[in-house]
């Protein structure tokens, strides 16, 4: 990602490994999931033909999201999107000095509600796919993942995305696949440690931090360097 191409949806300021391979649940057959984010050149914003607001592609799975729906993304506490800001360094494969800053920033998007109401819900989601008849192992690891970081984060205000011990996650992906209805008590479990947790979190991000991140990136990418 270091270098410009013409499959390159505009200039990439950050972008990592993300997923099983970050999270230390990758099997040998596992994709290796990147996620970035890019600016568009401003004035291409303001006409009507703007660019997509994201690019995805597979083989290699790439997602890339313009700087402006990522700090959307971002301040609904998206699960994804937040854990790019917060990987391991040697997970970063771009980080331009704006994609330095975003990540600088990560503790303006958060705020205790919307962390709380995001992680439940995708974890709703892996749940809903359990009891769909998917019995996979993979949606039944995720489900716990993000209930635990999920928790950590609304109760710290930091999010670690490897996990401490991927095998007890891998464990119990295999036990909650063969026994989905299992999974109804740890998510009942999860939403009460919630509601008895106080939150290191504020009420609201801060959003004049984000908006002041954001009009830099415009104006330094106000026309195309093409």
């Amino acid at each position: 990602m270091e270098t410009s191409n013409n499959n390159e949806p505009g200039t990439v300021l950050l972008a990592g490994i993300v997923g099983s391979t970050a999270y230390g649940l990758a099997g040998p057959d596992s994709d290796v999931d990147r996620l970035g984010v890019f600016a568009a050149p401003t004035l291409s914003l303001l006409g009507l033909d703007a660019p997509a607001p994201s690019r995805v592609t597979v083989q290699p799975d790439v997602t890339m999201h313009e700087a402006g729906k990522a700090a959307r993304l971002l301040l609904s506490a998206n699960p994804t999107v937040t854990e790019l800001l917060w990987l391991p360094t040697e997970l970063y494969e771009r980080r331009t000095p704006l994609g330095a800053e975003l990540v600088e920033i990560r503790s303006a998007f958060l705020s205790a509600k919307r962390v709380r109401d995001a992680y439940l819900g995708y974890a709703h989601q892996q749940l809903r796919k359990l009891l769909r008849g998917n019995r996979a192992a993979k949606p039944a690891r995720h489900f716990k993942r993000l209930l635990d970081q999920g928790l950590a984060l609304y109760t710290t205000g930091s999010l670690t995305v490897p996990l401490a011990d991927p095998q007890s996650y891998l464990d119990f992906g295999k036990r909650v696949a063969a026994d989905p209805e299992q999974a109804g008590s740890v998510l009942a479990d999860a939403q009460t440690t919630f509601d008895r947790t106080r939150s290191a979190l504020p009420v609201e991000p801060d959003r004049d931090r984000v908006q002041d991140w954001l009009l830099r990136v415009r104006n330094a990418f106000w026309v195309s360097n093409s």
